[in-house]
């Protein structure tokens, strides 16, 4: 067995060498910015097989109109409108001509009431984070950006109970509330762009879901506008409120197709005072299952995060993003965090596990630390996966939950099935909560690769039981394989409830639900 050795740096290590010092560098921050030409992906219309909506389109009496609504610079024409056109990851490319950013829920109110009188179809947008096409037109939709919808409230650090606008970026967020000794219960990569409401819009899962739960048990009330404009107010400052029917429970994942999201309350637990850290390498994925099981019971109400990565990700990661790895190359990774109120006892607990991991065989090494610099470049590696995927080529991501006894075997069987055709298979996810991220990277999209992967993927995963979707929404890509998820049954009364609150369809088209 490998020495074992606390530093009075309180830096665990399973060998002499020290870990890495380096200075943090800024963690990935997916921005908005203008695109090449070079970099303009096809339009959705003409990469895949989608018709246009009964819609109207918008004309010069319409941009007046939403001028008198809004102040001229907030209406946005011509160029000005490529960013908000095209996703971060460069699968998706609509042709909207006008971008409307209001401060205020009266101004979404008016704009959509007016979108739904003249027949308008309208794609409410926040950071633009998403990777499914759920956040931007597939034809000339218009784009209403929560941008400038960026006020936190109220903080009681009594109750834990935060209300702010939409429109409020994550990270901004989790800053306010650290103030008061709270932590938001959400943790995302892309927490430097995106916002709260497009979060709750897309019942993102983020990092420490394992410890915390999600979006439908944080969130206390929404405030939405519904298609024909009206301001429905569901927040609420209790996390008892039995009076009726729970309808927030409607927006949260619905992805802006049965209402505009324009204000939430969310219940922040108080911040922990100690977090540790642990990355440690394996040789095979059983180990991984073993790692996580052990982690369990031996780190139990102080674990927070448990994150599995697969060598080509790391590679990824630390080649195109010129990082450092914590330890040598392992076939396998993991990132242990636990979260807790004593450090001292904490410590002891994390260093035990990882001692008695060693000795079982389960892991072959690892660092630990609890320095907050330490700690941001160990996640780093993590957080950038995606970023330096992209970075190889055209990525197809697939965002699934899988039974952790086969959680790793649907990248064998895709690297089986595309052979040459991807430069890339890798796979890393949340394997404290079933959550697979699958990327398939090649030189540019084709329809070869399309077809080979999907239904694929679906229908592999269809057949373990698990969901085509996990946390990151259906969006655009994936309506038309809903039902490998849901029943015929639930489809219907979904149909039904769109139709019921959108009988227009004007709300975020073409998405989420299959039109046939």
């Amino acid at each position: 067995m490998s020495c074992m050795k606390i530093f009075t740096i309180r830096l665990f290590r399973f060998h002499t060498k020290m870990m890495l010092t380096k200075q943090l560098k800024v963690i990935h921050r997916v921005s908005a910015r203008a695109f090449s030409a070079k970099e303009m992906p096809q339009f959705t219309k003409d990469r895949y097989p989608v018709k246009r909506g009964n819609y109207n389109a918008i004309n010069d009496h319409d941009i007046s109109h939403f001028e008198s609504i809004l102040e001229k610079h907030r209406v946005l024409t011509g160029s000005d409108t490529d960013m908000y056109n095209i996703d971060w990851i460069k699968s998706v490319r609509g042709a909207s001509n006008v971008v409307l950013k209001p401060k205020t829920t009266e101004e979404v109110s008016e704009i959509v009431k007016y979108c739904h009188a003249q027949k308008l179809a309208v794609v409410p947008q926040g950071g633009n984070t998403g990777l499914v096409g759920g956040s931007v037109p597939v034809f000339d939709e218009v784009v209403i950006s929560m941008g400038l919808m960026n006020k936190i409230e109220h903080i009681d650090e009594y109750s834990g109970i935060v209300r702010c606008q939409s429109g409020v970026v994550l990270e901004k967020l989790e800053a306010a509330v650290n103030e008061k000794g709270l932590i938001v219960p959400l943790d995302l990569g892309s927490k430097g762009t995106c916002h709260i409401g497009g979060n709750v819009s897309t019942n993102a899962g983020g990092l420490r879901l394992i410890r915390y739960g999600n979006l439908h048990g944080s969130v206390l009330g929404v405030e939405a506008v519904l298609a024909n404009g009206k301001i429905l107010n569901l927040m609420s400052n209790f996390k008892k409120d039995n009076t009726g029917y729970h309808l927030k429970h409607l927006f949260i994942g619905s992805e802006g197709s049965l209402g505009v999201v324009t204000k939430l309350a969310l219940h922040c637990p108080t911040a922990p005072n100690a977090v540790n850290l642990a990355f440690v390498g394996l040789e095979n994925f059983q180990q991984v299952l073993n790692a996580f099981l052990l982690a369990k019971k031996e780190l139990g109400e102080i674990l927070s995060s448990v994150e599995m990565i697969d060598e080509p990700s790391l590679m990824a990661s630390t080649t195109m993003c010129n990082l450092q790895s914590p330890i040598q190359k392992y076939p396998f990774y993991m990132i242990f965090e636990t979260s807790g109120s004593n450090d001292e006892h904490d410590k002891e607990k994390l260093n035990n596990f990882l001692k008695n991991a060693m000795e079982q065989s389960i892991i072959v090494d690892g660092v630990a630390t609890n320095e907050p610099s330490k700690m941001r470049t160990i996640w780093e590696s993590r957080e950038r996966i995606a970023e330096s995927l992209l970075k190889m080529g055209y990525c197809f991501k697939y965002d699934i939950s899988l039974p952790l006894s086969n959680f790793y075997d649907i990248v064998g069987a895709v690297r089986e099935r595309v052979g040459s055709h991807a430069k890339l298979v890798t796979g890393y996810g949340h394997v404290g909560d079933s959550n697979m991220h699958l990327n398939i990277v090649c030189e540019k999209f084709s329809q070869e690769i399309y077809k080979l992967v999907e239904p694929f993927v679906f229908e592999y995963t269809s057949k373990l039981n698990g969901s085509i979707s996990a946390e990151h929404g259906i969006g655009f890509h994936k309506p038309k394989y809903l039902h490998y998820s849901k029943s015929p049954e639930s489809i219907q009364l979904m149909k039904e409830i769109k139709n019921l609150m959108d009988p227009e369809n004007i709300l975020n088209p073409y998405k989420v639900l299959p039109t046939s």
